[in-house]
């Protein structure tokens, strides 16, 4: 979808139809960066609920800086790591989970949470250190460039490429059992 119109948006807007067409052409894309930045679920779950809720409520900040995708992952990495602060937050991920009592059926969320773990190259990229893990999931499953990556991160490009590269050269040896590959 083609969101170029929000950088123009006038009085009167339709702000529950704008909304309705982001969540549509963002949900997952939104759910999968915060599952790989706190590595839960249930969490990426709230998180995305968060992030629609800010969107809906600052809809008319959109700027046009960046793009919207760009916009939606920066919203989304800040409540992730906001939400990974909270106190509350910390308790609960001391405490053990309670199994699921399996009457309801499984939600998508944890299908496609379950095949991206039963994945070896997401099983490994999950284990990298939070900062080469969120550039290799931008870079690699968004698709974003260096240069947005260093745009939604405020970093410069280099620290970005830098990363990227110890993101690899990680992934490499743990792929391949200690053995460095090239092409990674």
């Amino acid at each position: 979808m083609d969101f170029t119109y929000l950088e123009t948006l006038s009085d009167g807007y339709d702000r529950e139809q704008i909304l309705s067409d982001m969540v549509l052409a963002y949900r997952n894309e939104v759910w999968d960066y915060a599952l790989s930045l706190t590595r839960s679920p249930h969490m990426a779950d709230d998180i995305v609920q968060d992030v629609f809720l800010a969107v809906y409520e600052k809809l008319h900040t959109f700027r046009g800086e960046a793009s919207i995708k760009t916009w939606l992952l920066r919203i989304t990495r800040n409540i992730s790591f906001n939400r990974r602060k909270s106190s509350f937050v910390r308790r609960v991920l001391l405490m053990k989970e309670l199994p699921e009592d399996g009457s309801s059926a499984p939600s998508a969320e944890h299908e496609a949470m379950n095949n991206l773990i039963s994945s070896e190259a997401w099983r490994l990229v999950l284990q990298l250190p939070v900062k080469q893990r969120e550039v290799m999931v931008l870079h690699a499953h968004h698709s974003l460039s260096n240069e947005e990556i260093a745009s939604l991160l405020r970093l410069p490009v280099g620290t970005v490429k830098s990363r990227l590269h110890h993101a690899r050269i990680k992934l490499a040896k743990n792929y391949g059992g200690g053995q460095e590959h090239d092409g990674i």
